[in-house]
């Protein structure tokens, strides 16, 4: 089930992940979470993979767990099942963050629940003009999974993430720029196109710096002034004789395009 539920492609080193049950707005069926997992530590082995697009097939990005078959679990009262999707989802969220390619989250319609979150655990998310987004997890009782209360509260702050997630609101692609959730609004007729735009951009920088920045960035978020001063000077030290940094100088010294190597 897994080989049809995500579709996976590698083209101009950026490899697509392809959330794959349309019917049910790519909600996560049997067999997803670990699919998903699976292509994710693909992408990390493939030194031909430069970046990651996440998206769906169809109308939406994905409508986070499937409700019917967590009504069955429910009705079992068996918690197995849940502590494994669990276990499946932290591990996907933890791989993303620690992954040293960046990753775009290409948000083409709704994505709740635990749709936003894995839209959350990406670098970068674009998204279409007609995308909606909610924490939906209050309507059927629950809280937030897939690191959602502290991928979140990271982006936008205690008040609002406590709002969002509380009254489980939807909102808008506007709405999500605004909040600084989503990084590009592009138009739905060429959303895609300027998706891949920026995915082969980043695809074509250098590699290292970009993975570099990825960790300074998180954490820049959470670590103290002097441990990120310290990552800083350690990483840069590494940088600094490496080839594509040499490319770099030269490219500017020569006022021409660089190229960064593979």
């Amino acid at each position: 089930m897994g080989i049809d539920t995500i579709l996976y492609e590698v083209a101009d080193r950026v490899a697509t992940i392809r959330l794959n049950r349309p019917k049910a707005m790519n909600a996560f069926g049997e067999g997803m979470r670990e699919a998903l997992l699976d292509h994710l530590h693909e992408c990390e082995r493939d030194k031909g993979v430069r970046c990651i697009v996440i998206t769906g097939v169809g109308k939406a990005f994905c409508a986070g767990g499937d409700i019917a078959s967590m009504e069955v679990l429910q009705q079992s009262g068996d918690l197995e099942v849940l502590n494994q999707r669990l276990d499946v989802a932290r591990e996907i969220v933890c791989t993303m963050r620690a992954l040293p390619k960046p990753i775009i989250a290409a948000v083409n319609g709704a994505a709740a629940g635990a749709g936003i979150n894995l839209a959350l655990a990406c670098d970068f998310r674009c998204a279409t003009a007609r995308a909606k987004f909610s924490e939906a997890f209050v309507k059927i009782g629950l809280i937030p999974d897939w690191a959602g209360h502290y991928l979140l509260t990271q982006i936008v702050g205690t008040g609002r993430a406590m709002e969002l997630i509380m009254s489980g609101e939807r909102f808008d692609a506007q709405e999500a720029h605004r909040l600084g959730i989503v990084n590009r609004v592009f138009d739905d007729e060429t959303f895609f196109e300027q998706v891949f735009e920026r995915a082969r951009a980043l695809a074509d920088g250098p590699a290292q710096a970009l993975a570099a920045i990825k960790r300074g960035v998180y954490l820049g978020a959470s670590a103290t002034l002097e441990q990120t001063l310290a990552f800083e000077a350690k990483a840069q030290r590494e940088l600094f004789l490496s080839e594509d940094a040499r490319e770099g100088m030269r490219a500017f010294m020569q006022k021409r395009a660089p190229r960064f190597g593979d």
